[in-house]
């Protein structure tokens, strides 16, 4: 069902984009119909702690992490893939809105756009509203809600409206998807409310264990991009790690290896594991049949992790593939329901879109 806000909604959506957002815990992509991934942001606001005034947003927020005055907070306004501070949530939705139009003296008159907002397969019905709520306030003409792990199998590019067991996975930085689809419909799924950020914890915890050292989220977060795998690929290294001494308080640097950055990751990385385990055995025998054939799709930011599709492969005796651009597979995905309006019925309603307005 499509219904209109305004009767100028037609009139507004001459002068505007549509939209597709993915709205991430730790990132948000932005992509335009016609136009293709346009902006890739971290997903932080900085704002005054007790009038909420808003300070910065996006990349410029992201580099006071840690470093902001005791008036100011830089936060995320999701957790775990769904809204934790619905003003944050709405300020930082507008803000791509202005960036896209790039004319903010003429928002919000002209820019009335359609938008597509990804949102975890396991929300609830008042985070699917609070998500749909936020854009509308800030501008949205017509939100149309679509559960990520659908987004990410059109984004893919997988036949899902064929009579086949489709298995996508993705891994985000707060949250990890995992679904099954046939004929245009999820079969089986689950939303897992760990992923990326907590493979970033397990580096704080294992350095603060094991070596008496202080790590920040960002130092983290870097260890684990150029040092993480979850999985023995190629030679084994060292690197060097800065942080707190947590007993003298001063600046200290250790050498960590890839092996030992492994071993801190292996307890998150086993319960995603088990998450996708207990899809595939929820599924049809017929399409596991399918799935044992034509493989399991990785995407997501955090399958970029090392070794993470031999990992996959081994504990699940499954082909993984990690698909092509994995950081823009689900906004892709929502951009083509935007660009092709016959997806709305070919994709079915209960297994993956839900259009509010």
């Amino acid at each position: 069902m499509r219904l209109n806000l305004n009767p100028l909604d037609h009139f507004w959506g001459m002068f505007s984009h549509d939209i597709a957002i993915d709205l991430g815990t730790t990132n948000t992509k932005v992509a335009v119909s016609g136009k293709g991934v346009m902006i890739r942001e971290p997903t932080v606001v900085a704002a005054q702690k007790k009038t909420k005034q808003i300070f910065a947003i996006g990349t410029e927020a992201a580099k006071m992490i840690g470093r902001t005055p005791a008036a100011l907070v830089a936060a995320r306004p999701l957790r775990d893939g769904v809204i934790d501070d619905f003003d944050y949530a709405e300020n930082l939705i507008k803000y791509f809105i202005i960036k896209i139009h790039q004319n903010p003296a003429s928002f919000p008159k002209i820019p009335r756009p359609k938008v597509a907002i990804g949102i975890p397969a396991g929300a609830t019905e008042v985070e699917r509203r609070a998500v749909s709520d936020a854009a509308t306030g800030a501008g949205a003409r017509e939100v149309i809600l679509i559960e990520e792990p659908m987004a990410a199998s059109l984004g893919a590019k997988l036949p899902i409206d064929q009579p086949i067991g489709n298995m996508i996975v993705d891994i985000g930085g707060g949250t990890t998807e995992v679904a099954i689809i046939s004929l245009g419909g999820i079969v089986v799924s689950k939303s897992i409310r760990i992923a990326g950020n907590e493979l970033d914890q397990d580096i704080i915890s294992y350095a603060r264990a094991r070596y008496n050292l202080l790590l920040g989220e960002r130092t983290a977060e870097e260890v684990k991009i150029a040092a993480g795998s979850a999985y023995p690929v190629g030679k084994e290294s060292k690197m060097l790690v800065r942080g707190r001494d947590l007993a003298t308080g001063l600046p200290a640097t250790v050498t960590i290896s890839t092996g030992e950055i492994r071993e801190a990751l292996s307890n998150t990385l086993r319960t995603i594991v088990e998450g996708l385990k207990d899809v595939i055995e929820e599924a049809p025998p017929e399409l596991v049949g399918d799935i044992v054939e034509n493989g399991i799709y990785l995407t997501g930011g955090s399958t970029l992790l090392k070794g993470l599709p031999n990992l996959v492969a081994r504990e699940t005796k499954m082909p993984s593939i990690l698909v092509e651009e994995p950081f823009s597979t689900v906004v892709k995905g929502m951009t083509k329901v935007l660009e092709d309006p016959k997806l709305l019925s070919r994709v079915k309603f209960t297994g993956g879109l839900r259009q509010l307005g």
